[in-house]
C-alpha cells in the first residue's frame, strides 16, 4: 500500500474516532491527511470506498498488534495464545483505543448502511473464524460447532467490554479479568 494511501486511511480512522462515520467529511479527511480531496477520490472513488478500506485497514492493524511477539521468544501454548490475542484488544494504547473506537463507530453505522454491513459481516466472520481456530487448538477435544459458538460469544463479549472500557464505565483491569474468566469458561464448555 502506498504511503499516501496509508496516511489517508490513518487519517480516516482518526476522523471516524473523533466524529463518527456520519461526521466523516472528505474535506476534513483531506485536511487531516494533508492531501487534496481529488487524491482521496483517486484512491477510494467515493465515501463508501473510504469506509470499506478504513474497515480493512483497522482490521489489518488489529491483526498486526494482536500477533506481535518478540522474535526470540518460544511459541506460547494454544491457550496462552488465545488469551493473548483477545486481551491485546484491551490495551491502553493510542492505537488500540483508536482502532476499537473506529470499529465500534463502523459497526453502529452498518445498521443503516447495507454496503458497510456486508463488509463488516465479512470482517467479523474472519475474526470469529480465527478465534474458533485458536479455540480448537487450545481444546482439541471440542467440536468445530462448539468452537464456532464459543468464538461468537467471546468476540461479542470483547466488543461489549471494549465499548464499556472506552466509555469509562468499566475499568480496564476489570474488563480484562472478565474476559479471562469468559475464556476459561468457554474452554471448559467446548
Amino acid at each position: 500500500m502506498s504511503d499516501r494511501r496509508t496516511e489517508i486511511l490513518r487519517a480516516a480512522t482518526r476522523v471516524i474516532t473523533r466524529r463518527g462515520v456520519r461526521g466523516l467529511r472528505v474535506g476534513e479527511l483531506a485536511a487531516e491527511a494533508g492531501v487534496s480531496t481529488s487524491l482521496i477520490y483517486y484512491h477510494f472513488t467515493d465515501r463508501a470506498g473510504i469506509l470499506r478500506q478504513t474497515l480493512e485497514f483497522i482490521s489489518d492493524r488489529a491483526d498486526r498488534y494482536t500477533a506481535e511477539r518478540d522474535p526470540g521468544t518460544p511459541p506460547d501454548s494454544p491457550r496462552v495464545e488465545l488469551e493473548q490475542v483477545l486481551l491485546l484488544e484491551l490495551q491502553d494504547t493510542a492505537e488500540v483505543r483508536e482502532n476499537s473506537t473506529a470499529w465500534g463507530e463502523l459497526r453502529a453505522s452498518a445498521v443503516f448502511d447495507p454496503d458497510l454491513r456486508e463488509e463488516l459481516a465479512r470482517a467479523t466472520h474472519t475474526w470469529v473464524h480465527e478465534i474458533a481456530e485458536l479455540l480448537g487448538r487450545a481444546h482439541p477435544a471440542g467440536t468445530a460447532p462448539a468452537h464456532a459458538a464459543s468464538a461468537e460469544r467471546l468476540t461479542a463479549l470483547l466488543e461489549g467490554l471494549s465499548v464499556r472500557w472506552l466509555s469509562g464505565s468499566l475499568p480496564l483491569d476489570h474488563a480484562r479479568r472478565l474476559l479471562r474468566d469468559a475464556i476459561a469458561a468457554e474452554l471448559q464448555r467446548a
